[in-house]
């Protein structure tokens, strides 16, 4: 029988790298406002929050909900990326969609049109009213659970794996696992990869000292401030089961490149710890100008009329914990860089 495919928009998610946590139902609900059975999700900036309201089902504006509070912000806030280049998130995943009511709504206006053919809208009035295997939408079922069907991750829709979930939609009754046969079904461990996906974390602009120009054989001392450079989390949840996962980065090290093979990193390795206050490097101050900076470049040919491109890369520690899962769970470390000029110039000797 064809599949009922519908995708949906949710925000983009990673492969899990270890075996995925069985779905836990929780009958108790929150509360939302926002109807599930729209065509995109845009996830309020706070949450969560759902609920059913007689036979409708509520969770802002999709199956998954964020809430931001702690996340990273700004104009210079960008979200990582993760340094396992293997890893990649899935295109598509199931949770619940729609109540009785709404997946009856939803198909008997496609039916009314006979967009889908007259052998295709009989196959699904079979499927899901005539008792092969459902019937009448499992209204006798209302409040007791939800249809499951697929969500397309955000700008994946076009992408082969998307089609991956092309199961029919499905009920799951509250408190039981989805079916085993379909694994892309939402579990805390994926909650964690969607809320990966979310987090935005600060600028890697370094403070140089001397600042945008610098001399050539001159130590050039770099550091990031412990105010402006601090863990950051999102926690994705599912509200109408109960199941939910907080996913945090913590910044760990910057490596610092020059930009130029000409050129001497300080350590040598060109990655700077982080120190116990959460700083990178250590800000100049007078009367350091022979002394060895903790963190820093120095420049060993002139830039000539133009600047090299120093980037700096701060790689984030990766962590959930959620549903059934206290202690943290490791996700690959997440990486975040930018480019900015530094202009070397050769140091001009006087002769007298």
């Amino acid at each position: 029988m064809p599949a009922l495919k519908r995708g949906l928009t949710a925000a983009t998610m990673v492969v899990a790298t270890g075996t995925l946590l069985p779905v836990l139902l929780i009958p108790g609900l929150a509360r939302a406002d926002d109807t599930l059975d729209g065509d995109t999700q845009n996830p309020p900036p706070t949450g969560p929050k759902g609920d059913v309201d007689g036979d409708t089902i509520s969770a802002g504006a999709g199956a998954v909900v964020f809430e931001r509070s702690k996340n990273g912000s700004g104009e210079s806030a960008g979200p990582i990326a993760s340094t396992t280049s293997t890893w990649k998130p899935p295109a598509c995943y199931y949770a619940p969609k729609y109540s009785p009511a709404q997946l009856q709504e939803h198909l008997e206006s496609i039916w009314a049109v006979d967009s889908t053919g007259y052998e295709w809208d009989a196959k699904q009035r079979d499927h899901y009213v005539e008792g092969n295997p459902y019937t009448d939408f499992n209204k006798d079922k209302a409040g007791k659970g939800y249809w499951w069907s697929s969500y397309v991750s955000e700008g994946r829709g076009g992408e082969p794996g998307a089609l991956d979930c092309d199961a029919d939609t499905f009920w799951v009754d509250t408190g039981a696992p989805p079916p085993a046969d379909i694994p892309e079904a939402i579990t805390p461990e994926m909650l964690a990869q969607l809320a990966y996906a979310e987090i935005l974390v600060p600028s890697t602009k370094v403070t140089l000292a001397p600042e945008g120009t610098t001399k050539v054989n001159l130590p050039t001392w770099a550091w990031l401030d412990a105010a402006e450079f601090k863990p950051v989390s999102v926690t994705a949840s599912v509200p109408v089961l109960g199941v939910e996962a907080t996913t945090v980065a913590e910044p760990v090290s910057l490596k610092i490149e020059p930009g130029t093979a000409d050129a001497t990193t300080y350590p040598a390795s060109g990655v700077c710890t982080i120190n116990g206050d959460n700083s990178i490097g250590e800000a100049y101050a007078a009367g350091k100008s022979d002394e060895t900076p903790p963190c820093g470049v120095k420049y060993l040919r002139s830039s000539g009329d133009d600047s090299y491109k120093l980037r700096a890369t701060i790689t984030w520690k990766i962590h959930w914990t959620g549903t059934g899962v206290n202690e943290p769970v490791d996700l690959p470390d997440g990486e975040f860089g930018a480019e900015q000029d530094v202009v070397v110039q050769e140091i001009q000797a006087v002769n007298r």
